[in-house]
């Protein structure tokens, strides 16, 4: 039994409303184990600072503690769209404990390194189905293949029709290197919260 996104329902934009001009996409949201995931995209308060650093951008307050609906409200409001790049992953079993750890983890690295049948969400598909997009964001990096192999798609088709494609700095706790290291390297201007370091490094690749 395939274990679907949690949020699958959302990943192909069918249900807006709005005509969207940015695009963020994440990776993946497993359907369970539950709890595994928040209750929307990026709504695990508890290690993600996407809510907090997102509204932040365009000069309001933090939304870390919003509800979904109001997550949705304010994408409805700044026309912004969310997806992720994988929709399934086909030979996960929910009767494996090990499935459910790894899954439970929410570890990219742990989902590639673990699972072989994909089910991918066809970004370039999106953006061509939905020419009010104009900016195209990524929550991750691509160092490793498989996620390079899923991207560099985008990026070439952004390229190619003048879209603003940027990374975005993974907006977790696995940011905590980038935050210590730049806080070494420039102790005059050092940034103590991770969440307001996040915010920075987003400024830079935005599209305001």
């Amino acid at each position: 039994m395939a274990c679907l996104n949690k949020f699958h329902n959302d990943l192909h934009l069918g249900h807006l409303d709005f005509e969207p001009t940015t695009l963020i996409v994440g990776t993946f949201d497993p359907e369970w184990p539950e709890g595994s995931a928040g209750e929307w995209f990026y709504g695990r308060a508890a290690n993600n600072y996407f809510w907090h650093v997102l509204p932040r951008l365009y000069g309001e307050a933090s939304l870390i503690n919003a509800t979904s609906d109001e997550w949705k409200q304010f994408c409805h409001d700044k026309k912004i769209a969310i997806t992720d790049l994988i929709s399934a992953i086909e030979d996960a079993d929910p009767a494996d404990p090990e499935h459910n750890k790894i899954l439970a983890s929410l570890s990219d690295k742990a989902i590639v390194f673990n699972f072989d049948d994909f089910v991918y969400v066809n970004i370039v598909q999106i953006l061509k189905s939905r020419p009010s997009i104009k900016n195209v964001y990524l929550t991750r990096g691509i160092t490793e293949a498989f996620w390079k192999h899923l991207w560099n798609p985008v990026t070439q088709y952004c390229n190619l029709n003048g879209l603003h494609e940027r990374i975005l700095l993974n907006p977790s706790d696995s940011a905590l290197y980038q935050h210590e290291a730049y806080n070494t390297e420039y102790p005059d201007d050092a940034i103590p919260l991770l969440e307001d370091y996040l915010l920075m490094r987003w400024k830079q690749e935005w599209h305001f």
